[in-house]
């Protein structure tokens, strides 16, 4: 009698959570994007929030909360009701958090629940093209001959970019200097106007000063080329063995989402992404499309790989959180 009585006290606490996820939406939905706006995030999150929009058939806002490189608005997250109506895009950066800042004020795998992947992008290295540098090799050469003169900038503390210069010079044996800014256009305005020598930056951003010849491309990071930057060389063609993850952009949400409602969200954008327009758009702009996006089980194994080869990189560098 008493298991009887347990088992319909269960059956009646889920109760609300199925008939949530059989009315879901019924309202807005908010999107975070812990990125200022113009950024890769956000040129990313809006043609994708109108498609989602569509397909969903209510409005999805697109919320620009930048800060704390992505803590902020990753933390509006964490604390928002598991509903499904308060959704953040997140990248691999998220979680690298504990391995630079002490007090990040949320557990990045326990408080959010991986939603689905959305976009690749190559992280790039570029020059103000008026220096006499037009390879890895050469760069590696200029570096040696002028120790610590050559800053690098990227979005801010913590990230993939920052990872990519500090493997460089560790893989190298050069100095090189990380200067962090809030957000990527500043330092593109910045090495144009020659006040910075060189960028690790997200190619949605870099590749139309780069073909504007504004910038020069010197590589790519990741273990590849870029299929939307053929002609730029990798970092590891020059230094073998040289590569970091690459950089994803996904949907996540508060911990606790009933799983209904994240496999409604999955669907959702499995079928923007299939679409022409989003496609032609984004792969304009310097994204890679995930034809097929992994389902949320198959995201959450993904993220703890690429966490975990983070970490190696972090140790081998010598990294203490701050």
């Amino acid at each position: 009698m008493n298991i009887r009585r347990a088992l319909l006290l269960l059956s009646l606490l889920a109760l609300p959570l199925v008939a949530l996820a059989q009315n879901y939406p019924n309202r807005y939905i908010r999107l975070v994007v812990p990125y200022p706006a113009g950024g890769v995030a956000d040129t990313m999150a809006r043609p994708l929030a109108n498609k989602l929009a569509d397909i969903l058939g209510q409005p999805i806002v697109v919320d620009n909360r930048p800060g704390g490189n992505t803590i902020i608005g990753s933390a509006l997250v964490a604390k928002a009701p598991a509903d499904g109506y308060t959704i953040g895009i997140t990248s691999l950066t998220h979680y690298m958090m504990p391995f630079f800042f002490k007090d990040v004020p949320f557990d990045t795998m326990k408080d959010f629940t991986p939603i689905a992947e959305i976009a690749v992008i190559a992280n790039m290295l570029a020059i103000n093209p008026a220096l006499p540098i037009h390879s890895v090799k050469e760069l590696i050469e200029y570096a040696k001959k002028n120790p610590g003169k050559l800053m690098y900038g990227t979005p801010g503390i913590g990230g993939q970019q920052q990872l990519a210069g500090m493997l460089l010079a560790q893989a190298a044996g050069i100095e090189l200097v990380h200067v962090p800014y809030k957000g990527g256009n500043q330092a593109i305005t910045d090495c144009i106007g020659g006040q910075l020598p060189m960028l690790m930056l997200g190619s949605p951003n870099l590749l139309p000063q780069v073909r504007a010849g504004k910038l020069r491309a010197l590589a790519v990071t990741e273990s590849r080329r870029s299929p939307n930057s053929p002609e730029v060389p990798t970092v590891g063609e020059t230094i073998p063995g040289y590569a970091i993850p690459p950089v994803w952009f996904g949907l996540l949400g508060p911990a606790g989402m009933p799983k209904a409602v994240v496999d409604r969200l999955s669907v959702a954008l499995r079928q923007a992404l299939a679409s022409p327009e989003i496609k032609r758009n984004l792969e304009g702009r310097g994204f890679e499309m995930i034809e097929n996006p992994p389902s949320p089980e198959a995201f959450v194994n993904e993220i703890k790989v690429d966490t975990e080869a983070i970490r190696k990189i972090v140790t081998a560098a010598g990294v203490k959180p701050e």
